[in-house]
């Protein structure tokens, strides 16, 4: 069995724990390891509060734009992506028409400084997840997708397969 969902969210900081507790409840319902599913969970915060953050303006008639989550557990991978409609990444994270890839563990360019109360939300993502996509959509916003291999609870019933 595959499971997946899509969420359509309105840029607003409510609905980032709306997202992470759909995730959350998935997991446990599928027999995720909770350590798993918590990395998965910390990441898709990060990846929806940017796309509160940084995705968009105000569309018609003054409301906020809205951005989507959709999440996909297929087998042992389980895979988020996170798309905005905002203005994209800057050239210095990857922000081009292009893609930039990283890995867990992989080196990227210099983070922010260790004082700075903000920009750690993507270092974040590519330290929890397995594999980390930044893809720009020209016009169109930004795309954050991360993978990361599922581990399943000692006793799991449900194993997505």
């Amino acid at each position: 069995m595959s499971i997946w969902w899509s969420l359509h969210l309105r840029r607003e900081a409510a609905s980032v724990p709306l997202a992470r507790r759909l995730l959350l409840g998935t997991m446990e319902t599928a027999g995720v390891d909770p350590d798993v599913s918590y990395d998965l969970s910390v990441a898709l915060t990060e990846a929806c509060a940017n796309a509160v953050e940084h995705g968009g303006g105000l569309g018609a008639h003054g409301i906020s734009e809205a951005y989507r989550v959709t999440a996909y557990l297929d087998g042992d991978t389980c895979r988020i992506e996170v798309t905005d409609s905002g203005p994209g990444f800057p050239a210095h994270l990857g922000g081009r028409t292009g893609d930039r890839v990283g890995a867990a563990g992989a080196v990227g360019p210099a983070g922010p400084a260790e004082t700075a109360e903000h920009g750690r939300g993507l270092g974040l993502i590519e330290e929890l997840a397995d594999h980390v996509r930044f893809r720009n959509r020209p016009g169109r916003g930004a795309v954050v997708s991360f993978d990361k291999i599922l581990k399943w609870r000692e006793g799991a019933l449900l194993k997505v397969s």
